[in-house]
């Protein structure tokens, strides 16, 4: 969807967590629906779903999509968001062990798609914790040095976005703050970010409203994130909402409303 307007990403989050969300990836990105994927590379599915991407990659950034939180039924070391939010905040996070899942989950990345990803960000956004943001900035750098950085997510709302209880949240633990750091770390980063909401919405109509509310807010460079799947995904905590988002997303209505709110969805590199 390219075209005259500001330029925004579209991200769409979890890729390799189901087969209906890389169904529901797939799709959008054929259809231009899309200006990104952050790839789980700890799913038990991802070394099958990964090369489902590769001929899409001159129009889709690819990102790694950092977990800490999601055990996929005990393929990997993971614990609650609330005792890691703890643990962070409390500075009892082992630095040598936040690193090494960074680095065997950028390894994986990099097996699979034999290069390194376009950018980063966090399962639950927890790339911008404390600890979490030093071991991120650390191995970026041993990896891939001063001039080849992938860009990293920030979740600083646009606009007045921050202004709805949950997008506010997510920016105090820590998207303001790793904001900062990241500029001052001469990181690139999406300018503004969206998508923040209670995955409540009973209808594509009700998600296309959350939609356009965000649009309106977004400048040139701002992200806003998706959660898509082509159909319910049982036993996930916003499976319900999945196929609502994709349903929106693959909609004239939305293509409609990028038009009205003078919006296009990116499909080139950030960096």
């Amino acid at each position: 969807m390219n075209g005259a307007g500001r330029g925004l990403i579209l991200c769409a989050d979890d890729y390799a967590l189901h087969p209906l969300v890389d169904e529901a990836v797939l799709r959008l990105a054929e259809a231009g629906r899309l200006s990104a994927t952050s790839c789980m590379t700890t799913a038990p599915g991802w070394r099958a779903a990964a090369p489902r991407l590769l001929p899409l990659r001159a129009r889709l950034q690819l990102g790694l999509h950092f977990n800490l939180t999601e055990s996929h039924g005990g393929a990997c070391e993971a614990r609650a968001l609330g005792p890691l939010l703890a643990a962070a905040y409390l500075r009892r996070l082992a630095p040598a062990r936040v690193q090494d899942a960074w680095r065997a989950q950028l390894d994986a990345f990099e097996d699979a798609i034999g290069a390194p990803p376009d950018y980063v960000d966090g399962h639950q956004h927890v790339h911008q914790l404390p600890g979490v943001r030093a071991a991120m900035l650390a191995e970026l750098r041993r990896r891939y040095g001063a001039q080849n950085l992938p860009w990293v997510r920030s979740t600083a709302p646009a606009g007045a976005l921050w202004r709805d209880p949950k997008a506010g949240v997510i920016a105090l633990l820590g998207g303001w703050t790793t904001t900062r750091r990241l500029r001052r770390a001469g990181l690139a980063m999406n300018q503004g970010f969206g998508g923040v909401y209670g995955f409540d919405a009973p209808s594509p109509e009700a998600y296309g409203a959350h939609m356009r509310a965000w649009l309106a807010q977004m400048g040139e460079g701002g992200l806003i994130m998706c959660h898509p799947a082509s159909a319910e995904v049982e036993g996930d905590a916003i499976g319900r909402q999945r196929p609502v988002e994709f349903a929106y997303l693959m909609s004239d209505a939305f293509a409609q409303d990028l038009r009205q709110l003078g919006c296009r969805v990116l499909q080139k590199r950030l960096k």
